[in-house]
Order: C-alpha cells, then sequence, then structure tokens
C-alpha cells in the first residue's frame, strides 16, 4: 500500500468506528450522540486500530481464533494507552470502566474487548478485503485528489478540535479547586459554550468526562463533599434532637 492508501484506510476505519460509536450511544442514551474526539464524523482511535489490525493481523488471517486473540490484544493495548495519553495531555478522562468488571485502572475492560476481537475479525475477512478491491477499480488520480481533500478537511478540524481541549482542559483546572462536582461540571460547561459554538459537540459526546489532574480524580472530591453535608445534617438532626428534648421537659 502507498501512503494515499494507508490514509485512506485510516478515515474508512475511523468514519465505521464512528458509525459503530453511533449505534452503540443510541440504545445506551437513547439519542443520537456525535461521538469521538473530533468534529468531524470519524474517530482517529478506530482509524489506529484499522491499521494495526492490517499490518499485524494479515499474515494470521488463516486462522480466525488468532486473528480473535490478538485482536482483543492490541485493542487493548491501544485503548489503554490512548486513554493514559489523552489523560496526561489534556488532565481529562475520556471514557471510565471503573464500574465495569474485570477493568484495568477504568482504561479498559473485558466487556468491551470482546467485541473489539470480533471487529478486528470483521476487518480482516470482509471490511479489508472490499476496501482493496474498491482501491483496485479506482482510478490512482483520483484517489491522490479525494484523500488530499479528506487531509485537508481533516487537519483543519484537528487544529479546531485541539483548540475546544485545550479550552477544556484549562477551564478543569480553573475550578478543580472547588469542593462540588456538580458546580464544577456546571462551570465548566458555561465557560466552554460561551467560548466556542462548537464547545456543545464536545459536551454531548462526552457526558461522563471527568477532570482530573494527576491521579486525583474528581469522582473523589465529589464523595468527600457529599460526606461531608452528610456528617453536618447529622450534626444538625442531633442539634434539633436536644431542643426538643428541652422543649418537652418543660
Amino acid at each position: 500500500m502507498n501512503l494515499t492508501e494507508l490514509f485512506l484506510l485510516f478515515i474508512i476505519y475511523a468514519f465505521l468506528g464512528w458509525i459503530v460509536e453511533m449505534i452503540y450511544n443510541y440504545f445506551e442514551q437513547k439519542k443520537l450522540v456525535n461521538r469521538g474526539f473530533l468534529i468531524g464524523p470519524y474517530c482517529p482511535i478506530y482509524g489506529v486500530g484499522g491499521l494495526i489490525v492490517t499490518f499485524f493481523l494479515t499474515k494470521y488471517q488463516d486462522s480466525i481464533f488468532v486473528t480473535f486473540g490478538m485482536s482483543i490484544i492490541l485493542f487493548a493495548l491501544l485503548e489503554y494507552f490512548t486513554s493514559y495519553l489523552m489523560e496526561k495531555l489534556f488532565k481529562a478522562r475520556w471514557w471510565d470502566y471503573s464500574d465495569k468488571k474485570f477493568n484495568i485502572n477504568g482504561r479498559i475492560c473485558l466487556e468491551t474487548l470482546i467485541p473489539f476481537g470480533i471487529l478486528g475479525c470483521v476487518a480482516i475477512y470482509v471490511v479489508n478485503p472490499l476496501i482493496f478491491s474498491l482501491f483496485t477499480l479506482t482510478n490512482d488520480i483520483v484517489l491522490r485528489i479525494f484523500a488530499i481533500i479528506i487531509f485537508i478537511i481533516f487537519v483543519i478540524d484537528f487544529s479546531i478540535s485541539l483548540k475546544i481541549i485545550n479550552s477544556f482542559k484549562d477551564t478543569a483546572v480553573k475550578f478543580l479547586k472547588k469542593d462540588n462536582t456538580e458546580e464544577i461540571t456546571k462551570k465548566v460547561k458555561e465557560v466552554l459554550i460561551s467560548k466556542s459554538i462548537w464547545t456543545k459537540r464536545l459536551i454531548d459526546s462526552f457526558p461522563k468526562v471527568k477532570a482530573v489532574i494527576g491521579n486525583i480524580n474528581i469522582e473523589f472530591i465529589k464523595t468527600k463533599f457529599e460526606l461531608k453535608n452528610t456528617k453536618k445534617e447529622l450534626k444538625q438532626t442531633k442539634r434539633e434532637l436536644k431542643k426538643y428534648k428541652k422543649e418537652m421537659r418543660k
């Protein structure tokens, strides 16, 4: 494959991954959500995953069991390190599987890896043959022109999205010192919406995004805050009970 075909393969898988995310989240949230790190209809992690599967698993396609197992391993590594890298770069965690069984640091879990193994097999045995046939039937000049147009759009999209994400990082850090997570989330959304019309896209795509500094998760702050409120309410109840007993004695 030449550079043009590699890029188009990346874009095709990124687009297909976006569709998969749309369908999954429709059943989970009961509404269509434009998922993805970027504004456009593509999820780069799926594009990278498609390239990795193509490069490393094509030679194992004689065995569907090896393809399935290797797909799980490759996607697990990709998802884990993508989550880790994005958290370090943007001070935010884009997905969290902490509430699911058999997870590792909330970054990957068995529930998602099994479907990824299936998707790896679909890529090797169904999608790749179709894409390569399409490349063969299409004129090289047409492919190159199409790739250039898509690349320009992708670069512009990436630049805008990166600016939005950096705004999110700055906003999250600014309000992280507050005790109430709900208040933090509210302020983050207010600031982001006021900064850019594209930000609603980001918020809708990642409603459960968690701002993080170092290894401290905002959820911990929320729990601590709620516990503090509970103690206050308990003390207030005790005071009222004492007052009531005194009145009864009188």
